[in-house]
């Protein structure tokens, strides 16, 4: 690796000769560990430019350096760091400046303390991970992605990769959306009422930047997804929870008040609650008569392999009242952060200038290569290939559940990729969390889903996504053995 020239430079107070502070100079860049032992450095000529001195004053300032050690020549290649350079000694950082700026008051709005809960990155070396929403490497599609990838790289695609779209998204993507995606839920859509987003989380934060004031009042699941209850307090709009059933959200006990309704029909986020079609129409009549809007998150439709989903809340829509939020990095990979809005022109226009505003839009590369990966039957093969895994996963956790005698909570009517899971009420699923990490199982306590103070903290979320079918008993034991403990001091 070659060390940029830019990182050279005399510093206007040295004293001594310019060789000597040319020797200082790079000798303190080993020392510190700024330059790495086989670094090149840059050539005499290029170095001596930069600084503004002779090129003989840097040429016997290299020549010394070699001769202490701290550098090698190669012949015709210049100088490297020397493999035989003094280590750089192990010392404690240093003491951090000192702060003076009272941030209690310099702060204008605070972001954090949400009920987002901190999931272990290092999932994947666990080895009971039910853990919701990462990518199972056995089943991700890595060849026809890298394929796709190499072919947004090419020659003919360099518009896509290299031009700032602005405030506008790639053709190709958006060409797809339109004529594949949203059909099959049964939406019709044009072009200009549809938004690329950074994930679903980046279309409900645009959502709710663009609808909701502090005037407003949005109406939400309860339980629902932490992170879409932290947006809507940051927007600091008025929130009022709705208790979910079995079929989800009951539209005759939503607030008269409620501007904007935030409801997940497909799979409830976190009960799996599947919304049966007479409430979706009765929750388009209730919203008509509120005049309210919805905000539906399509939650997990893809992943319905026990039978075909019901038909989305925006194609049964004949006024324009429903906002559809769709996602690609769940089905594909989370990484991805690649989602889409649904909307009427106006509103997606007002979507269109703030997402440009802030982050302009989806690097156009990721846009062209899922594009690609969607137009060539790869995403219908994963889908597919994911729901047939993930019957047979469900299928043994059902299993080594009722062997146990654990309690379901909700479970998805279509499919999914977790269950919701219910312990002993005197049981804090938080607690049990820690103690099965020291047994490598994980799971997903269920608190922050719920709204307020005193939320149950019995309830749990097993995700199957993630784990093996044949590590699924093991780990359901492991879990049955830490309640049946608790249940038994608490007792």
């Amino acid at each position: 690796m070659a060390i940029p020239v830019e990182t050279f430079f005399l510093a206007p107070e040295a004293e001594g000769t310019l060789q000597a502070q040319i020797q200082q100079m790079i000798a303190q860049g080993i020392l510190s560990g700024r330059f790495r032992k086989g670094e090149k450095l840059p050539s005499s000529r290029k170095l001596a430019a930069h600084l503004g001195v002779s090129r003989i004053t840097v040429t016997l300032a290299l020549t010394e350096l070699q001769a202490n050690d701290y550098l090698a020549s190669r012949d015709r290649s210049g100088y490297y760091v020397s493999e035989n350079a003094p280590e750089p000694p192990a010392f404690t950082a240093p003491a951090p400046r000192g702060d003076t700026i009272d941030w209690s008051r310099a702060l204008g709005r605070r972001f954090t303390g949400g009920d987002t809960p901190e999931k272990p990155q290092d999932w994947a070396r666990y080895p009971y991970p039910f853990i919701y929403g990462q990518t199972d490497p056995a089943l991700f599609d890595h060849a026809n992605w890298r394929h796709c990838a190499l072919q947004a790289l090419g020659a003919k695609d360099f518009q896509a990769l290299t031009a700032d779209y602005y405030d506008q998204d790639d053709p190709k993507l958006i060409e797809f959306i339109a004529r594949h995606t949203l059909p099959r839920r049964g939406i019709i859509a044009q072009p200009d009422e549809i938004l690329v987003t950074m994930g679903a989380q980046n279309a409900l934060w645009l959502t709710a930047q663009v609808l909701l004031t502090q005037r407003r009042t949005a109406a939400i699941e309860n339980p629902c997804y932490h992170a879409l209850r932290d947006i809507l307090m940051q927007s600091r709009c008025h929130l009022m929870p709705v208790d979910v059933d079995r079929d989800g959200l009951p539209p005759e006990n939503l607030p008269d008040q409620a501007d904007v309704i935030f409801t997940t029909p497909s799979h409830q986020a976190p009960t799996n609650a599947t919304m049966p079609l007479a409430r979706r129409k009765a929750l388009l009549t209730r919203a008509a008569e509120m005049e309210a809007l919805i905000v539906e998150d399509d939650y997990e439709f893809e992943v319905s392999f026990l039978r075909a989903p019901l038909p989305a809340l925006k194609s049964l829509d004949t006024e324009g009242r429903v906002i559809y939020v769709g996602s690609f990095s769940k089905s594909i990979f989370p990484g991805l952060r690649l989602g889409y809005l649904v909307g009427s022109k106006s509103f997606i226009r007002e979507c269109r200038a703030l997402r440009a505003s802030v982050l302009r839009h989806p690097p156009g590369h990721i846009q062209r290569t899922a594009a690609y990966f969607l137009s060539l039957g790869h995403y219908d093969s994963l889908v597919r290939r994911m729901g047939q895994v993930f019957a047979r996963r469900r299928s043994v956790m059902e299993s080594a559940l009722a062997d146990h005698g654990l309690d379901v909570a909700g479970r998805g009517v279509f499919g999914g990729s977790s269950i919701w899971m219910q312990a002993p009420d005197h049981i804090d699923m938080g607690q049990i969390d820690n103690a099965l990490r020291q047994s490598g199982v994980l799971i997903e306590p269920g608190h922050p889903f719920f709204h307020g103070t005193d939320r149950p903290r019995n309830f749990y979320r097993l995700a199957y996504s993630s784990i093996p079918s044949d590590r699924i008993p093991q780990g359901i034991a492991h879990i049955a053995r830490e309640l049946a403990s608790a249940f038994g001091q608490c007792s």
